[in-house]
Formats: structure tokens, C-alpha cells, sequence
């Protein structure tokens, strides 16, 4: 059964608003823990727009179940995560003029770095996934480089404008699903995800986690976060 966890990026967003200390996206991650998520996402973003250093420490100290923490393939990033050992590191593309991440991460041309990467979180004990748009060579390239898993871009899907468009990036989600299963990699999925559109995507086989954040932390400022949590995971896993 698919498993949600929540992105609090933007938890740090509205901090950052004011530059003020609230609402701290670590008391938004006990909620979303209480509520019964599986992990805990954030994005640690070379201009600290939203989630900095000190959220990264303190969240590792406290969340209590899964700490996945995306990133660029930079060495600074890099070494942070050796220092903060999170459970997972999602390794993103990043660029500094973007609302939000664009794309996937190519895979095949960064595929030298990517395996240095890989090599070194796993001395260090950490699962390592890439985001990648559901591409053969993407996903090959990931396996190749030996990341644990791969998690797809649902933006495609996300940003269909008709039926016929929805159709066809779902069973380019199932047909990446396929091999990256047959490759040996665990599958996760997410971007644009919200509660109008995650149930097609639930509904795939074979994709473990779903990564959502925007659309949670949209609603959680209207019904709370515990409860906008809830009402994802239910749409998720019924």
C-alpha cells in the first residue's frame, strides 16, 4: 500500500514572509506525524528561500519517522547531508529563478556525479532516490549510478489539459513504473499533486510513496494541518 509523505516547504514559506520565527515547519511535522504520515519532506534549497540549516538539524533530532531530504547535486548540499544523516535524500535539478522545482534531474549526462553521490551517501547509511520525468534512459541512468529508487515527475500528468493528455502521461507513469521495477529501484511519485487529481495516480500499482506538499500545506491553513493530512492519506491509500 502507498505510503504519504508530506513536504513542509512551504510551512517555511509563509515564516519567511515576514522573517519572523512561526510557523515553524517542525511543529508542522508532529502534526503531520500524528496524523499518521510516513515521512517528512523538505527541500533544502541552495538560497534558503524557505527551509534552512537550522530546520534541517532540529527536524532530524525530532521527526521520529521517515526524513527525506531533497537536494541539488551540489558539494555544499552534499556535505550537509553527510553531516545530518537523514533517512533518504531525494537528489533534485535546481535552479536559482524557479517558483519550484522544474523537470527532473538528468540523470544521464550528471551520471558520473550522481554515482559519486550515491557512493557517498551510502557510507554513510543513507537511502538515495533521484526525481526524474518517467524516461527510460532517466531511470536506467539512476540505476546504473545505484540509487535506491527513483521518484516520478507527475507534472505532466498534473498539468493535463484534456482527458486524452491525462491518459497518456498516466501510462507513461506505468510504463516508467515497469522499469524501474524490472531495474531493481523502488518507485515513488510526486509534484503537482493535489486532492482533485491524486486519485488516477494512487490508483497506479507498484508506486510506494507519494510526495505532496503545496496542496496539504494549502489546506491546512483553512482545516489544519492534521486534518489536511488525513484527508490526503485517505484519498491515498482507499
Amino acid at each position: 500500500m502507498a505510503v504519504l509523505n508530506v513536504n513542509i516547504d512551504h510551512v517555511a514559506t509563509i515564516r519567511q514572509a515576514r522573517r519572523a520565527d512561526e510557523p515553524d515547519p517542525v511543529w508542522a511535522a508532529v502534526q503531520c506525524e500524528l496524523a499518521g504520515a510516513n515521512g517528512i519532506t523538505v527541500h533544502l534549497r541552495q538560497d534558503r528561500r524557505h527551509i534552512n540549516d537550522r530546520d534541517v538539524q532540529v527536524l532530524k533530532q525530532t521527526v521520529a519517522c521517515k526524513f527525506n531530504l531533497e537536494m541539488c547535486l551540489s558539494e555544499p548540499m552534499v556535505k550537509i547531508a553527510e553531516r545530518v544523516v537523514p533517512d533518504q535524500v531525494t537528489l533534485v535539478p535546481e535552479k536559482r529563478e524557479e517558483l519550484t522545482t522544474e523537470g527532473g534531474l538528468d540523470c544521464v549526462r550528471y551520471k558520473a556525479r550522481l554515482a559519486q553521490v550515491v557512493k557517498r551517501m551510502h557510507k554513510k547509511g543513507i537511502l538515495v532516490s533521484s526525481f526524474i520525468t518517467p524516461d527510460e534512459a532517466q531511470i536506467l541512468a539512476s540505476a546504473e549510478a545505484g540509487c535506491d529508487a527513483i521518484e516520478l515527475h507527475t507534472g505532466a500528468y498534473a498539468n493535463a489539459a484534456n482527458d486524452r493528455t491525462v491518459e497518456k502521461t498516466l501510462n507513461a507513469l506505468r510504463d516508467g513504473r515497469d522499469i524501474a521495477t524490472a531495474a531493481g529501484l523502488i518507485v515513488h511519485a510526486g509534484h503537482g499533486l493535489t486532492y482533485r487529481n491524486i486519485g488516477p495516480v494512487a490508483a497506479i500499482e507498484g508506486l510506494w510513496e507519494f510526495n505532496i506538499g503545496h496542496s496539504i500545506v494549502a489546506r491546512a491553513v483553512l482545516v489544519g494541518m492534521r486534518a489536511a493530512t488525513q484527508e490526503m492519506i485517505q484519498l491515498i491509500t482507499s
